[in-house]
């Protein structure tokens, strides 16, 4: 009998507790629940936790989670930090981390830098560039580029040990402009110069006509350099010159 009357008193009490509970305002029934959360926080927050940080954040900040130790704390920002991208709503502004090979991103399926070891292509991080592209400096695939050259030009003139006259056979040669130099993996450039073996005409060098002259202009020629180079000849080769003259004129006389 008194077990049955303790039951009940036990079942009343609990019954006037949830009564009181329903009683208490709404905001005052949250504070009782956390009472370590506080309203006036700093560095954005709008609501906090001694133990958990930022609880809410601010209008138009991001409310990210990041690690403290052996825990994660909740910070807010103007701009999520490097591995996570912001996504906005009408409840909470948030950051959500990228994928794992991803440094940086702008949404969960295009990244901006990846992590050290993988490639960038199309917003996507690799281990290995696709077909037809190439890794760059900065880790990113590019398409492979290939050389390409001009026409070839007219060819040259026939020529032998750089003389186009006095020559009958020689060689010419006919050269092409590089307009886009090759990627490292792109196909190297063909050759830009190209020489063949030619057969002309002779014709007689301008040095090979002056040789042809008469012997008395040449020697005419060099007397003429000489005296200018060494000026009139000294009076004593002049004396000797007559001298030998007047000898051999004596000799021409007794003769006769």
């Amino acid at each position: 009998m008194q077990l049955r009357l303790l039951s009940l008193c036990f079942i009343i009490l609990n019954f006037l507790e949830y009564i009181d509970s329903q009683q208490i305002p709404r905001g005052r029934r949250h504070r009782r629940m956390h009472p370590n959360v506080s309203q006036g926080c700093q560095g954005g927050c709008a609501t906090c936790s001694d133990y958990n940080g930022c609880l809410t954040c601010k209008p138009q900040l991001f409310f990210a989670l990041v690690r403290n130790g052996m825990k994660q704390i909740g910070v807010c920002r103007p701009s999520c930090p490097n591995g996570y991208f912001g996504i906005r709503s009408p409840e909470i502004n948030k950051c959500t981390k990228c994928k794992a090979d991803c440094e940086t991103c702008f949404n969960k399926n295009f990244c901006t830098k990846c992590k050290s070891g993988f490639y960038k292509h199309n917003g996507k991080c690799l281990d290995t560039c696709p077909e037809g592209f190439e890794n760059n400096h900065n880790m990113e695939c590019t398409s492979v580029v290939h050389c390409v050259v001009g026409e070839w030009s007219a060819w040259g003139p026939c020529t032998k040990r750089g003389k186009t006259c006095d020559i009958k056979r020689g060689n010419e040669t006919r050269v092409r402009e590089i307009l886009q130099y090759p990627s490292p993996r792109g196909t190297p450039c063909p050759p830009t110069s190209e020489t063949k073996k030619c057969v002309v005409k002779r014709k007689k060098c301008q040095d090979s006509q002056d040789r042809q002259r008469p012997r008395g202009n040449r020697d005419e020629i060099k007397k003429n350099k000489q005296r200018r180079k060494n000026g009139d000849a000294p009076r004593k080769q002049r004396q000797r010159k007559q001298e030998r003259n007047q000898r051999e004129g004596k000799r021409g006389e007794g003769k006769v």
